[in-house]
């Protein structure tokens, strides 16, 4: 919105009259507002070509497309009166304006400060220019009556993670962008526009293939394709603002040349596309959140489990190679148990005893030196595999199974055919060359052993029938998982329909709480309250994913920085959101983690359910 608001209101006497802006503009102002080259044949037919042809999905960029003059003016006007927003969700960072679609609803008092960015919007959606991009691009016609549009900055660390731009009514996405004039926009700045293939319709590939530098008077555009047209906005990694006009054309409106009835309706069904297909389409997330049951002996010895006798000699001589004595003593484990109890959540500092976790820190931090992360999927190998697909999660992870391709025929042998693996850390332990790996995976069976879970069924009153542990690395530049839920149905027979999660915080740059304690890095991890009004636009002003917005948001439950040495507990019912935030390109390095997921019972007898299983 304009940074001064004008006063619409005026006295009946002895005010002058409001001043409407000219509105309408003729054919020949239209075409000055554009570069001439557009309206040729020959540049159309090219360009046109070049779209047919272009990799992952139908695409295409002009430079120099408007008068340069002109765009000059609005870069200008929009810095100095024109208001931006942060807004930060699980899928992006940015500032941006207000909708500019209504720009002919202002007063004289308000366009007089914006002269330039009304003719600019006037082209953008002229009837010569929407025949311009239908041609190029054989979508068919545009509204020119549903406008939509927004100007965003990003700054450094704004980001926007990967989506597919499919909802309501939208044709055709499009950014013009609006650097410093005078100065190119290098590669190393971030900022890129990047598109990714797909592995199957809806499942975007791990890594992208086309890639844009943005330049000043460039724009980049491309036919919204439900399920194909996945891309994403690298990180702006330096102090430069990369302004843009964001926006889309639509589909047209009745009474325009094009309508067709009921392809509003048929449209608005394809954005929900991917919801109808969820169980579909979850064929291609891995890791899958499976658990794997334990035993039913074992679980009876969990449920016959006396606390006040406490542990065994045994399991404490296991757990005290790793765990701070101070959590092995009863004194201690009853003060987590009560808030634990209170409040569904602990968190508990210095877990893994000094010995071991210096040990530990010490070699994570000499992989992250001495060895570079890998950049794409394919440099990702076993033991690590790559959490897939990318408009759902990205990061490295190791689950104690067999490595497969991220092709649709090999993951298909994975989930229908092939031979179904229990986790074997063990195995993958010994086959490791790697220190810091072998040192990670014995953190995960300590967390996996039997002696562990009678530690958890203290700590949490609850008893574990099933189990998932997976060892995690987010690096910078790369690595998030988006907001999600677990399962609605969680529980089986006799269990409560919650998860008991943990997440034991083991980044090594996190020692030195001031690398990460901002959170202007991300990575790190936010459970909020789902409010039933979750949209999939990113840009949406109702998003229930905009946790900054407010410092007393309600919707927010539980937040964690990236942490060293600290292990979090919980017990999250289907109705919690959780994500991690995408990881900045800036930060100290990578966040690292081993995190775990139980299925639980009541510690409370059943007597009804002992005499069904006797």
């Amino acid at each position: 919105m304009p940074k001064r608001q004008a006063d619409t209101e005026r006295k009946a006497d002895g005010d002058a009259q409001v001043k409407q802006l000219k509105s309408t503009f003729t054919h020949e102002e239209i075409h000055s507002f554009l570069s001439k080259k557009i309206f040729e044949s020959s540049f159309q037919d090219s360009l046109q070509s070049t779209i047919a042809e272009s990799q992952p999905y139908k695409w295409g960029t002009v430079t120099e497309l408007m008068d340069d003059t002109l765009l000059r003016n609005v870069r200008k006007e929009v810095l100095n009166e024109i208001a931006f927003t942060k807004k930060e969700t699980d899928i992006y960072k940015v500032y941006q304006s207000g909708d500019l679609a209504n720009l002919s609803g202002l007063d004289w008092n308000d366009l007089s400060r914006l002269p330039s960015l009304f003719k600019l919007r006037a082209a953008i959606y002229s009837e010569e220019f929407r025949d311009f991009i239908s041609k190029v691009t054989g979508c068919g016609k545009l509204s020119g009556t549903k406008t939509d549009m927004s100007i965003n900055t990003y700054t450094k660390g704004c980001h926007l993670l990967t989506h597919d731009d499919v909802i309501g009514s939208r044709r055709v996405s499009f950014i013009l962008y609006m650097p410093e004039p005078d100065h190119t926009w290098k590669a190393h700045y971030g900022g890129a526009l990047r598109l990714f293939p797909a592995i199957v319709p809806n499942v975007p590939k791990t890594d992208f293939e086309a890639k844009l530098i943005p330049q000043f008077n460039q724009i980049a555009f491309f036919t919204v394709q439900p399920g194909l047209s996945f891309h994403d906005v690298e990180e702006v990694r330096v102090d430069k603002q990369r302004l843009s006009i964001q926006g889309w054309f639509h589909i047209p409106q009745e009474g325009e040349p094009g309508y067709v009835p009921g392809e509003q309706e048929e449209t608005e069904a394809k954005s929900t596309l991917r919801l109808l297909q969820t169980k579909e389409l979850q064929e291609f997330d891995f890791p899958k959140p499976v658990r794997t049951d334990f035993p039913r002996e074992e679980i009876k010895a969990y449920e016959s489990f006396d606390s006040n006798t406490f542990l065994s000699s045994l399991d404490l001589a296991y757990l005290s190679k790793y765990i701070n004595p101070t959590y092995l003593t009863q004194a201690s484990l009853r003060v987590l148990r009560n808030t634990f109890l209170e409040e569904s959540v602990v968190d508990i500092n210095g877990f893994l005893n000094d010995e071991y976790a210096e040990a530990l820190r010490k070699q994570l931090r000499a992989t992250e030196l001495d060895k570079k992360a890998p950049q794409t999927a394919d440099e990702v190998h076993f033991p690590w595999k790559c959490a897939v697909p990318p408009h759902k999660q990205r990061f490295m992870y190791i689950d104690g199974k067999s490595e497969f391709a991220l092709q649709e025929d090999a993951i298909d042998m994975v989930n229908h055919t092939g031979p179904q693996e229990l986790p074997n850390f063990e195995l993958a332990k010994r086959i490791s060359h790697d220190t810091s790996e072998k040192m990670v995976l014995e953190v995960v069976q300590l967390m996996k052993s039997m002696a562990f879970r009678k530690w958890l069924i203290f700590v949490t009153d609850v008893v574990p029938t099933s189990d998932q542990l997976l060892a995690r690395r987010f690096r910078p530049g790369h690595d998030f998982i988006l907001a999600t839920t677990t399962e609605k149905e969680l529980a089986r027979q006799g269990e409560l329909n919650v998860l008991l999660e943990a997440t034991l915080g083991l980044t090594p740059t996190a020692a030195n709480p001031n690398n990460w304690e901002s959170g202007e890095y991300g990575g790190y991890e936010l459970c909020m309250a789902m409010n039933g009004g979750e949209s999939d636009d990113e840009f949406e002003d109702d998003d229930p994913a905009i946790y900054k917005t407010s410092e007393s948001d309600d919707s927010v439950l539980y937040t964690s920085q990236c942490k060293w040495n600290s292990l979090s507990l919980m017990l999250r019912d289907p109705s919690v959101l959780k994500f991690v935030k995408y990881v900045s390109i800036n930060a100290k390095g990578s966040r690292w983690d081993v995190t775990g997921q139980w299925n639980v019972k009541s510690t409370e007898d059943d007597e009804d359910e002992q005499e069904e299983n006797k």
